[in-house]
């Protein structure tokens, strides 16, 4: 069931979400080479719960982790470790919280120190393939539009689109009706009305699209090893277009 939310549950959302963003601000800015990622998954746990929150991943479906912490060829769910990060590293990290009943959700890409051009102009198309899928959260289009719309940039930047894993419907539930792909014709799904809000995250990998988990059951990888990108926002759409829940002002 595709739930639309009032225009209160989305300011309850707006806070949840503004929170993510603050926190993810925070580990993006401590991101440097000799940083270890469990520290990082420590600070926006702490951050978190001195805000009044939950984080949201932690025990969520058994992840043990708070904060999503995946280098490199790493797509999704990467856990935070002890090792030390390395200059031309790129980390993608994933965070939510629930707060005062509602879930935020968001996700951003970061060069260690100095990266490879490859790294950058990764990261680049995955975001820019992120602002055109939002572009389309407007009354009347539908879910197909912003899958498309991401697709096309992505594959037009010559990389691959991770089919495995999705975008999703949020509010009390971190995941809800509809899911949305990265892929796909447009004009097609669901329509788009005001209250409906989506976590959008497009996975962009340098090669080939194919994934793979590792035997933690949770780490997915490209299977050809090269690098991967992941960016995500909260969008609620609005009788005036998109609103980014998760970006900070």
């Amino acid at each position: 069931m595709i739930i639309l939310k009032t225009p209160s549950e989305i300011e309850a959302m707006a806070r949840a979400n503004q929170l993510v963003a603050r926190v993810l601000a925070a580990a993006r800015a401590e991101v440097r080479p000799g940083v270890k990622t469990a520290d990082l998954d420590a600070m926006a746990e702490d951050m978190a719960r001195q805000a009044g929150a939950k984080p949201g991943f932690k025990g969520y479906q058994g992840y043990p982790y708070s904060l999503c912490c995946s280098v490199n060829q790493e797509v999704v769910h990467g856990f935070p470790r002890k090792q030390p990060l390395k200059e031309g590293d790129i980390l993608s990290m994933d965070f939510g919280v629930v707060l005062d009943g509602f879930n935020g959700d968001a996700a951003t890409t970061v060069a260690v120190g100095q990266v490879s051009d490859e790294a950058l102009d990764l990261m680049a198309a995955t975001e820019q393939a992120l602002a055109a899928g939002i572009e389309q959260m407007r009354p009347g289009r539908r879910l197909g539009d912003v899958s498309a719309a991401v697709q096309k940039v992505a594959e037009g930047a010559g990389y691959s689109v991770v089919r495995q894993f999705v975008g999703h419907g949020i509010g009390r539930s971190l995941h809800e009706d509809p899911q949305v792909p990265n892929f796909g014709p447009p004009g097609r799904g669901v329509e788009l009305k005001p209250g409906l809000v989506l976590a959008i995250e497009p996975m962009v990998n340098a090669g080939g699209r194919e994934v793979k988990v590792l035997a933690d059951g949770w780490t997915a990888v490209t299977a050809d090893g090269k690098l991967s990108a992941h960016f995500e926002h909260t969008v609620a759409v609005t009788p005036d277009g998109p609103r980014i829940l998760s970006l900070l002002p």
